[in-house]
């Protein structure tokens, strides 16, 4: 077989490695295996691209990087916090967004340095019209997703207000940005070889770097898992650009999975919440969330651990909500804990998991899993919530929005028509919570106003270790 077959061999080997381990992503119990399968797949990609593209003159710049980027892959996997896990993947989806766009500037680069100099007659052949309007599609795309994932990670990580950004005209801004691309990038793509095309190029790199920043602005921080999940899909689509640019069918493949599965996974959690992305996108619902979540009437019935624990040794069925509280307290193993002690005791317990609770998609699931929570107790939303009204105990942990009752009782809140876990119809609700502060989105949760619920406050894991000395005593 020649060299070329065999090279096409091993990208269809590592291709095929991508589907499955995205196919094993899918359930917790082979999640761990699909995520070492794909980087099985993504190391023959590497080494096979190494061989195709004879850059043996370089590989100590190539073992340099391997190197750099292992060890930085290494200790982040190592140190990160479970709690930091979303910014992180923020991080990684700006990383993949800017190395899309290097590779476009690099090829655009390497025929401008060839044919410096050249008059009347290009030293170099140039660029073709279809590499050039690859080369914009990957430096825009990829421009968006780095600035977009950066300024996502700076609202993650608390470094940047979580609260959605709006001012006047800020629409019609982004639409002038976004104008401004267009308009450079067919310029460029349709006269890249002129003087004057590094210059529209420029331009349209510049522009999508500040089109990431504005887009992000005015998405408040309940919608981040859509935002991370969306970016998600926007790094894949740049490195499928990327892949058409270099012409390495493999990079092109990998992309299209990325883009096509993040794109599916931004559309289930919209239809989550009962929204259009666009509506994500454009509605600046954090700021409205903020207008709408004035007072409430009634009050919070606070609730000590002792009078709890003699609720939940009576309960024989108990169903835990965790939210972002949960991730911030790390409370996840002492939430384990109480939940095999009340299995002892007789109880039936389960975990709701709604589609966006959390920073990122899937976060709550990432949490369970680590402290080894048995996947057959999670249940998701839509089959939970039959089941509701039978429950003892619900506990609540750090959750907002998501078991919100506003969203099917008041039309006039902003989350109005969301779905949401029924925690409301249990027969007790306990809900855990630092404060009596509104939740990250800004939208005070009616939940806590009700009858049937008592407000257990302080640190999450504080609280649950208490509730452990109770049954433990």
């Amino acid at each position: 077989m020649e060299l070329s077959g065999l090279i096409n061999f091993f990208y269809i080997a590592s291709a095929t490695l991508f589907i499955f381990g995205i196919k094993m992503l899918g359930s917790a119990n082979t999640a761990r295996r699909g995520n070492m399968v794909s980087s099985i797949g993504m190391l023959i990609a590497i080494v096979v691209t190494l061989v195709d593209k004879q850059v043996f003159d370089s590989w100590m710049w190539i073992l340099a990087g391997i190197g750099a980027g292992s060890l930085i892959g290494f200790f982040a996997a190592k140190l990160v916090k479970m709690t930091s896990m979303p910014e992180l993947v923020a991080l990684f989806n700006g990383f993949g967004g800017l190395a899309s766009l290097l590779i476009g500037w690099a090829e655009y680069q390497k025929v401008v340095d060839a044919n410096a100099g050249a008059i009347g007659e290009l030293l170099n052949p140039g660029v073709t019209h279809f590499t050039a309007s690859v080369i914009f599609l990957a430096v825009f795309i990829g421009g968006i997703t780095f600035t977009g994932s950066m300024y996502a990670w700076g609202k993650l990580s608390g470094k940047i207000s979580g609260q959605a950004k709006v001012f006047a005209g800020q629409k019609a801004f982004n639409a002038l940005i976004m104008l401004g691309i267009l308009l450079t990038g067919v310029l460029y793509a349709t006269t890249p070889n002129t003087g004057n095309a590094y210059q529209f190029f420029l331009a349209f790199v510049i522009l999508s770097l500040l089109l990431g920043i504005f887009g992000v602005m005015p998405i408040g921080g309940g919608d981040m898992p859509v935002v991370i999940s969306l970016l998600n899909s926007c790094s894949g689509l740049a490195a499928c650009a990327a892949g058409f640019v270099i012409q390495n069918n493999v990079l092109i493949v990998a992309g299209c999975l990325v883009g096509a599965s993040g794109l599916i996974l931004t559309i289930i959690m919209c239809k989550a919440m009962n929204r259009t992305l666009a509506n994500v996108l454009f509605s600046g619902f954090g700021a409205m969330a903020q207008k709408a979540g004035g007072k409430q009437e009634g009050e919070m019935k606070a609730l000590s651990s002792e009078d709890a624990y003699y609720v939940l040794e009576a309960a024989s069925s108990v169903v835990f909500v965790p939210g972002y509280g949960m991730a911030v307290a790390q409370a996840q193993h002492a939430v384990k804990e109480l939940g095999e002690i009340l299995e002892e005791n007789g109880a039936e317990v389960r975990f709701a998991i709604h589609p966006v609770a959390g920073r990122m998609p899937g976060h709550m699931n990432v949490l369970l899993a680590e402290a080894d929570v048995p996947y057959e107790q999670l249940s998701e939303m839509d089959d939970v919530n039959p089941l509701m009204t039978t429950v003892d105990v619900a506990i609540v942990i750090g959750a907002n929005d998501v078991v919100n009752p506003a969203a099917g009782e008041d039309p006039n809140s902003p989350i109005y028509g969301m779905p949401i876990i029924n925690v409301h119809e249990a027969k007790t609700v306990f809900a855990l919570k630092r404060g009596q502060g509104a939740g990250f989105s800004g939208l005070v949760n009616q939940l806590f106003f009700r009858e049937n619920t008592r407000m257990l406050y302080g640190d999450a894991k504080a609280t649950v270790t208490e509730l452990l000395a109770q049954f433990k005593d």
